[in-house]
């Protein structure tokens, strides 16, 4: 591995070559903070994608791409004269100092979950005008997504189930509503019951020590690599899936599932 004066030679040489592109590229020369947020979304997507593959050369280059995302930002906050790489920098140090009281100050911790209750409450803290924990929590996240964090949030403050079994509990609890009012086919109830049973199941994922997000998106991946072995199936054997019965597409999922193994 690199040692710490070439790895601040390469953070050099990045940020010498940004200072070029910005003043002599005209596609880098044009872009803004605005410009650059959805390609950003788009890069740290790619990176999800990478680690979920658990891609080590992937991983690298799309660390690269978000890497440069950040410096480009910086060099244009330098350019407002509103703040530079150094201020970045110095921002989210002198962040983890004040939140790791346990590594920088006198505070005592007995574990991971005492770590993350005491973040957040210095979180709260810190707040300029905040009054909830739970303002930290992006509006635009993907409603899984925000539903993992918001639980993640709350159970920093205390606000948490003791044991899986009472989340599971709850869980149950909520189907039972979602299938009362099927029963009672109230289709606005449905909704709302439905929402329930997903915003429990996500805490049950938190409680064993799953990330729902990310089983959900190996499942997606499992289920279309199984249909596309389904479609090319049936397609070698001459035959259309809109002509198969259902039992006959059964056979080929099967011999998917075995070939998956």
């Amino acid at each position: 591995m690199n040692s710490r004066e070439q790895q601040l030679d390469a953070f050099n040489r990045l940020l010498d070559i940004m200072g070029d592109l910005r003043e002599n590229c005209p596609w880098d020369k044009k872009q803004t903070l605005q410009s650059l947020r959805h390609l950003t979304i788009e890069e740290t997507y790619e990176l999800a994608d990478a680690i979920l593959q658990n891609d080590l050369l992937e991983i690298k280059k799309e660390l690269g791409d978000v890497l440069l995302h950040i410096v480009f930002y910086a060099k244009i906050g330098s350019e407002y004269n509103a703040f530079d790489i150094a201020d970045v920098a110095n921002s989210i140090c002198d962040k983890l100092i004040e939140r790791h009281p346990h590594i920088y100050g006198e505070v005592t911790v007995k574990d991971a979950a005492e770590v993350k209750r005491n973040w957040e409450q210095i979180k709260l803290k810190e707040g300029k005008g905040k009054t909830s924990v739970l303002e930290g929590v992006p509006k635009g996240l993907p409603a899984l997504v925000k539903a993992n964090r918001i639980q993640d949030k709350v159970a920093g403050v205390g606000f948490d189930w003791e044991k899986p079994e009472q989340v599971w509990e709850k869980v149950q609890e909520e189907l039972s509503e979602l299938n009362e009012e099927i029963k009672n086919k109230n289709t606005e109830n449905i909704e709302k019951e439905f929402g329930d049973v997903l915003f429990s199941m996500i805490n049950y994922a938190r409680f064993i020590g799953v990330n729902p997000e990310n089983a959900l998106e190996k499942t997606n991946r499992k289920f279309i690599k199984r249909f596309q072995y389904l479609e090319n199936a049936t397609r070698k054997a001459g035959k259309q899936l809109t002509d198969m019965s259902l039992v006959e597409m059964d056979e080929y999922w099967n011999q998917a599932k075995k070939y998956d193994k």
